[in-house]
C-alpha cells in the first residue's frame, strides 16, 4: 500500500516539474476557447456555435438574421461549411432605399432575397490573414466567388480589408475574423448588391 502511495506522490512531483520546466523554457500555456471569443453586438461569439447560433445573438444583425430565415437559409448557415460569411449589421441594412428591406422580405421575393445574401457568402473558411494573403499576391485586388455565384473583390486599404460587388460599391470589415464551429464572418458596413 506504501509503494502505491509513493508512486503517486513520484508522478505527481514529476508532473509539477514538467510544468516547471515548462514554464521556464518560455513555453506559453494553453488558450481557452474564451480567449479567443469575439463581443458582436453585444453578444459573445462562441467558436464552438454555428453561424446561425452566434448571429441570432447579435444585437446588430436582427434584420441579417430576419432575412436569412425569410429566404430559407437557415439550414445552409447551420451546416457542416465551411463558410466564410461577410454579415451586414442593421446599420447596414438601414442604408438600403427607403422600404427595401421590407420589399425584400416578402414571400414572393425569396429568390432576390436569397441571391442577395448569398452573395455575402463564400465557400471555405478565410481568415483575415487568408484574404489580406490573396490581396498582396493579387497585386492589391483578390476575386471571391461567392455561393450565389457572381464574384466579389477584396482589398486593403490603411490596413483595414475592403469588399467590393458587382455594383461598384464598397464594404467596410470592421470586425474580422470572428470564429465559427462552420467558418468565419466578417462584419461589413455595407449591404453588398450582385
Amino acid at each position: 500500500m506504501s509503494n502505491k502511495i509513493f508512486a503517486c506522490a513520484a508522478a505527481g512531483v514529476m508532473l509539477s516539474l514538467t510544468f516547471v520546466n515548462a514554464s521556464n523554457a518560455g513555453m506559453k500555456p494553453m488558450k481557452t476557447s474564451m480567449e479567443h471569443m469575439v463581443v458582436v453586438g453585444g453578444a459573445a461569439m462562441y467558436p464552438s456555435k454555428t453561424i446561425i447560433q452566434n448571429a441570432v445573438n447579435s444585437k446588430d444583425h436582427t434584420t441579417l438574421v430576419a432575412a436569412v430565415k425569410a429566404a430559407g437559409l437557415v439550414d445552409t448557415l447551420s451546416g457542416p461549411g465551411p463558410l466564410t460569411v461577410f454579415a451586414p449589421t442593421n446599420a447596414a441594412f438601414a442604408k438600403l432605399p427607403a422600404g427595401a428591406v421590407d420589399n425584400l422580405l416578402k414571400p414572393e421575393n425569396k429568390p432576390a432575397l436569397a441571391k442577395v445574401l448569398t452573395y455575402h457568402v463564400v465557400a471555405g473558411r478565410m481568415t483575415g490573414a487568408d484574404l489580406m494573403a490573396k490581396v498582396r499576391a493579387g497585386g492589391g485586388k483578390a476575386s471571391l466567388t461567392t455561393v450565389e455565384g457572381e464574384p466579389l473583390t477584396v482589398s486593403a486599404k490603411n490596413g483595414a480589408l475592403w469588399i467590393w460587388d458587382a455594383q461598384g460599391s464598397s464594404a467596410k470589415v470592421a470586425i474580422a475574423d470572428v470564429g465559427q464551429s462552420n467558418g468565419v464572418i466578417h462584419v461589413v458596413d455595407t449591404v453588398l448588391m450582385p
